[in-house]
């Protein structure tokens, strides 16, 4: 269904009879011009991304399988997806107007809606004009922007966006015996802004910049001694890159404690709403909470079957929970993953598919509603007003949010839940949202909400009745989970 869908989209595209010219791309910086390939024949000009890419020298990840491109842009990441019209650059979703079309071995995205977009988040320094259809690229003042710490297993890596390719004489490093570490550049110009928004970790206490006659010097203050550095400059993103290798002993101990925060040994699944709270009703009588406690017992009995995997559930039978405690009981429980499964319900009753929740302020009425839905389960609970005071104002909630720091991760996992839900079920993939539901707020852990489909939908809900159809959905969750838990650890291992 949703390869049919696609096809068709394309095609209604593609048939439309406009005539479309490739941009023109002004680069002021070295005074060049290129041109920006771009699908024919469509009625608003689409660009292709992996010529982007070409034309602003810049790395892309593709996953043809998923139709699926990563641009890093600096040191951002800008995903974009084939089919959809959401756009996710770093932690934050964009929508644009049409959605992304796949043509040629690439994905095609809105020209104008696409940079306008880029020049108000990640690149400032592009213009798109749509009357001549072209792309500029302006020069900036700095030629040195932010600076990424990663902390690795042996030690702290510093990442240094540059534009510009400086001679190996021109950058010099020395760790000084008042413990701060020194990075002189020759010929950079470095934007301080920037520079005091660095994330410390690992070794690395804070930041300083001071200007030399000529150039720059960054200062990194350590907490910690360092074995040794090294630094180099990558050729193909301008990226300048600062290893400092922590003592050996220092390195064991670091690999286990590590360890222990990155592998995945428990997972809690929740299933919503449950006894006196019988959640959203189909038309048949088919009641929430009865399908999707169905759903996570299926789900844990794959992981205990399957992996060593402790399983944790809010609830394994029908009884009433408040929100607010389904949260405190994963982490509680020191869970590594928190997963809370739910079925919709639309005033829409043509409105079908499955979609997978972050906890951030819903960007769409869609996704304000459904949170709305959930939420009202609260009418339910005792003496609920010190628990959500807080929490009234959809706007306040990433505020108090514990998780904040598990988005990356949270959105990783949303992507994979999708992707394998998607091989099990006919149904439509509404795609990866956002919206502020209360019981996820407060888990210390990557944590999405599943809706499974829409129970206000007459096929959807004779397919949720179905034990083979709940059997289906839990298989796919159990691939999401998987496929996470592999990947994650991955990088653990890597370092």
């Amino acid at each position: 269904m949703k390869l049919i869908r696609k096809i068709i989209f394309t095609a209604l595209i593609l048939s439309l009879g406009f005539a479309t010219t490739a941009i023109k791309v002004v680069n002021q910086v070295n005074n060049s011009e290129d041109l920006l390939k771009v699908l024919e024949k469509t009625p608003v000009t689409y660009c292709s991304i992996k010529d982007l890419a070409r034309v602003l020298s810049t790395n892309v990840y593709e996953n043809s399988e998923r139709e699926k491109i990563v641009l890093y842009l600096g040191d951002h990441r800008v995903k974009i997806s084939a089919g959809t019209s959401f756009i996710l650059i770093d932690d934050a979703i964009y929508q644009i107007p049409a959605p992304a079309i796949t043509a040629h071995n690439d994905i095609y995205l809105p020209s104008e809606a696409f940079f306008n977009i880029l020049n108000n988040t990640v690149l400032p320094s592009t213009a798109y004009n749509s009357t001549d259809n072209s792309l500029i690229i302006m020069p900036t003042a700095f030629n040195i922007h932010a600076i990424q710490v990663e902390e690795k297993v042996n030690g702290t890596i510093i990442r240094i966006a540059a534009q510009k390719k400086f001679k190996k004489k021109e950058m010099s490093a020395f760790l000084h015996d008042n413990g701060w570490f020194y990075l002189t550049v020759q010929g950079g110009t470095v934007n301080a802004d920037e520079v005091v928004k660095t994330d410390t970790r690992g070794i690395i206490k804070d930041v300083s910049v001071e200007e030399l006659a000529g150039g720059v010097q960054l200062a990194f203050y350590l907490r910690s001694d360092i074995e040794r550095h090294e630094f180099y400059q990558n050729k193909e993103t301008d990226e300048i890159v600062v290893t400092l290798w922590a003592p050996l002993s220092k390195s064991v101990a670091r690999i286990k404690e590590v360890k222990s925060q990155w592998e995945i040994d428990t997972i809690v699944l929740d299933a919503g709403h449950g006894g006196k709270d019988p959640g959203t009703i189909g038309h048949n009588g088919t009641k929430e909470k009865t399908v999707v406690l169905d759903i996570v017992k299926r789900v844990g009995s794959l992981l205990r079957k399957n992996t060593n995997v402790k399983v944790v559930y809010t609830r394994d039978e029908d009884v009433f929970i408040p929100l607010w405690e389904r949260a405190k009981m994963a982490n509680e429980n020191n869970g590594k993953i928190f997963i809370s499964v739910h079925a919709n319900a639309s005033r829409d009753r043509s409105a079908q598919g499955f979609e997978t929740f972050l906890l951030r302020p819903g960007k769409t009425q869609d996704a304000i509603e459904v949170a709305a839905l959930e939420n009202a389960a609260i009418r339910y609970e005792e003496n609920r007003a010190d628990k959500y005071k807080d929490l009234t104002d959809e706007g306040q909630i990433l505020a108090t949010m514990a998780q904040s720091m598990f988005m990356k991760e949270s959105e990783s996992l949303a992507a994979q839940i999708q992707i394998e839900l998607d091989k099990e079920l006919s149904s439509p993939n509404r795609g990866v949202k956002q919206a502020g539901f209360y019981v996820l707020v407060g888990a210390s852990m990557p944590n999405v909400l599943i809706e499974v489909g829409f129970l206000s939908n007459p096929t959807e809900e004779k397919q949720l009745r179905s034990a083979q159809y709940r059997q289906k959905i839990a298989n796919g969750i159990y691939r999401a989970l998987i496929e996470f838990k592999k990947s994650r650890e991955f990088v653990m291992a890597e370092g």
